[in-house]
């Protein structure tokens, strides 16, 4: 009996240490943190595409979370900077992820802002990057004979569109789009320097003083 209550207070103090190191010290560090001032509220369009994101299984092949170089090289890779818990104040629930089987998507409308690019990497993203293993998504796509008023045919590469048709995106590919257009986290995280800094530096010697005349 005295075994069994040194072993379940054992586990209840390891199982607190672990709640206190794991949740109650990160949210006491970040629970006051503010949105950058660079840092927009998502569009009701960018909400949704947001959902088609989570449901079409993006994060589980990209992260969103560049990493310092003390960790990886990824400002190397274009990825951007280290982000800060300020990146994410609009996002509920945040899309770290935990793989890389494509790049990190944190600065992805930095990178490519470009919604043709997006709208046709979705299609066929061999088209664009060839030997990627991204799968396509042409469900999100209407294949037609033409384009209706107010619809746009999406500019493929040649031999990617099907003969004698248009590929033109649904609503839902627009709104994902229009989200990975707003992932961009190119604001600066800290205030400038002070004049003093950026200029020329002054030396930090201080002048001798000036000798006293004899009186």
């Amino acid at each position: 009996m005295e075994n069994e209550a040194k072993l379940t207070a054992g586990a209840m103090v390891t199982f607190a240490i672990a709640v206190s190191a794991l949740v109650i010290l990160p949210y006491v560090q970040v629970r006051d943190v503010k949105a950058p001032e660079g840092l927009k509220p998502y569009t009701s369009a960018e909400l949704r595409g947001r959902a088609s994101y989570i449901a079409n299984g993006c994060v589980y092949c990209h992260s969103q979370q560049p990493r310092s170089e003390s960790f990886a090289p990824d400002a190397k890779r274009g990825w951007g900077r280290a982000s800060v818990p300020g990146d994410y104040y609009y996002d509920k629930p945040h899309l770290l992820g935990s793989m890389r089987t494509g790049p990190d998507l944190m600065n992805i409308g930095v990178r490519q802002p470009s919604k043709d690019w997006h709208l046709g990497h979705l299609y066929q993203p061999r088209a664009y990057v060839p030997g990627s293993i991204m799968p396509p998504y042409p469900y999100l796509f209407d294949i037609k004979d033409k384009a209706e008023p107010g619809e746009e045919a999406i500019k493929l590469p040649p031999g990617y569109t099907p003969p004698g048709k248009v590929v033109v995106p649904t609503p839902e590919a627009l709104d994902l789009v229009r989200y990975l257009q707003a992932l961009k986290r190119d604001y600066p995280i800290l205030p400038p320097e002070p004049q003093e800094a950026t200029g020329a530096k002054t030396s930090s010697v201080a002048p001798a003083p000036r000798p006293t005349p004899a009186s």
